[in-house]
């Protein structure tokens, strides 16, 4: 019997995926437990294998497409059945599938602090929509059950063009279809002149407007670059990061005079003897995880109504790719040896520039932990990772004059940038945080043995 093939979820916070490649094409035979599609989710690329065996019938979900978890993105069966029924359908074969349902419940409360419904006065009514949909929905004021039948994406759901197009449509006096290329092209439809009946902007409106515009300059073509794939997952992170999370960034100044000392006298010793050549990003990752042991709200989350402190300690490590950046996780850093942190983020780093990191590698993070400081950065303001309560930016290591005992001397500084969660961490708790990764950083020998 023909059934369709589901978009898993892949990760606690995917919410969505977009295909990158499909290893088969209409028409083949596939095998239960051998690679149908990659896909791209929040965190890695990921290859996803077939769930049953028979024929490619149908790929719904073309290449750079993204759907929402726990949607169809393909039909298989065997070489002759009908599928026109999958096709128009809701659900799979195989029974019912969840999807990202809205209830809507339309009701004034009476004051903005005491809601009360009457039963008899809800009129729930399910509309289809993914959650990008959803979310521009909610910002924009607009009712979902309002955006019932105006789905274009598969199975009729609603999308975030669709959602567009209903604002661009409200906004002005515009037929559907100008309302809608309006919203695919982001056109803002009250600065178009309409040439219809009592001014409503029309399709031939609108076209002018989507057209390329010439630069008035430059006689060469510009450089465009799709924003799909690894470079928009990292940029719906970030912007999701900086939407929902009141962060504060404090900056410390560390003397790695020490630190570079004790380096440079063990790590000869250490790569004859663990194959490990440790570098100050390990140090860093090591006094980070035993300050997080002595502030544990540094490492807890958001869920809700509640702050949970997470019983692991687990590094992740900010690591700079083709397209973007990816972070593994070094996990239960608190437990392990400097010599095993070297290790396991050697061998996760090169994994990471290859492409052969696995979802286990890429999940769990309690604190992330950005190095800029070969680039020569002396300050920057990281982006708390979503699900976490703070990350640590490090900086270049610099020789500057500072005062030691009464004296001016050369020693070599770096700046540390703590960015936090307010709703977690006030500033007093975060900074003694910061302070113990200092101090550690300043007795380096506590971080050797």
């Amino acid at each position: 019997m023909a059934t369709k093939v589901i978009l898993p979820m892949l990760g606690q916070t995917m919410e969505e995926g977009t295909i990158t490649k499909w290893f088969k094409q209409e028409g083949d035979v596939v095998e239960k437990g051998e690679p149908l599609y990659e896909v791209l989710t929040d965190k890695v690329n990921m290859e996803v294998e077939s769930p049953e065996s028979g024929v490619l019938r149908k790929i719904i979900a073309q290449v750079d497409d993204t759907i929402p978890i726990m949607e169809p993105v393909a039909i298989i069966g065997t070489a002759d059945e009908s599928i026109d029924d999958l096709l128009v359908s809701g659900n799979g074969a195989s029974g019912p599938v969840p999807v990202a349902e809205v209830e809507v419940i339309s009701v004034a409360p009476a004051s903005p602090f005491d809601v009360q419904v009457p039963s008899e006065a809800i009129t729930p009514s399910r509309v289809f929509i993914s959650p990008r949909a959803r979310r521009l929905a909610n910002e924009s004021g607009v009712d979902i059950d309002d955006l019932a039948g105006r789905g274009t994406g598969p199975d009729s759901r609603v999308v975030e063009k669709d959602v567009r197009a209903y604002l661009a449509e409200n906004a002005v006096n515009a037929t559907p279809l100008a309302a809608k290329i309006a919203g695919v092209e982001g056109i803002d439809l009250r600065g178009v002149t309409g040439s219809g009946r009592d001014g409503k902007v029309t399709r031939n409106d609108v076209m002018p407007a989507a057209a390329p515009v010439a630069a008035p300059v430059s006689s060469q073509a510009a450089t465009v670059i799709p924003f799909t794939g690894m470079r928009k997952v990292v940029a719906d992170n970030v912007l999701k990061s900086a939407q929902t999370i009141p962060d504060v960034t404090l900056v410390i100044e560390v003397d790695m005079t020490d630190a570079m000392k004790v380096r440079k006298q063990v790590v000869s010793q250490f790569e004859a003897k663990y194959g490990a050549r440790i570098t100050f990003t390990d140090m860093i990752a090591k006094a980070s995880a035993q300050a997080l042991l002595d502030y544990p709200l540094a490492n807890s989350s958001i869920h809700g109504n509640e702050i949970r402190i997470s019983p692991d300690v687990n590094i992740g490590i900010a690591v700079a790719i083709d397209g973007g950046l990816i972070v593994p996780v070094i996990r239960n850093a608190d437990k392990k040896s400097i010599a095993d942190v070297s290790i396991e983020t050697k061998e996760l780093a090169g994994k990471a520039k290859t492409n052969t990191l696995s979802g286990s590698n890429l999940s769990g993070a309690t604190f992330t932990i950005s190095n800029l400081g070969t680039f020569g950065v002396d300050i920057f303001n990281p982006i708390i990772v979503s699900g976490q309560a703070a990350i640590l930016g490090v900086c270049r290591i610099a020789d500057k004059p500072v005062v030691v005992d009464g004296q001016i001397v050369v020693r070599s500084m770096m700046n540390l940038c703590l960015s936090f969660d307010h709703r977690i961490l006030d500033g007093a708790p975060a900074a003694q945080f910061l302070q113990r990764i200092k101090s550690l950083l300043e007795t380096p020998w506590q971080l050797i043995i």
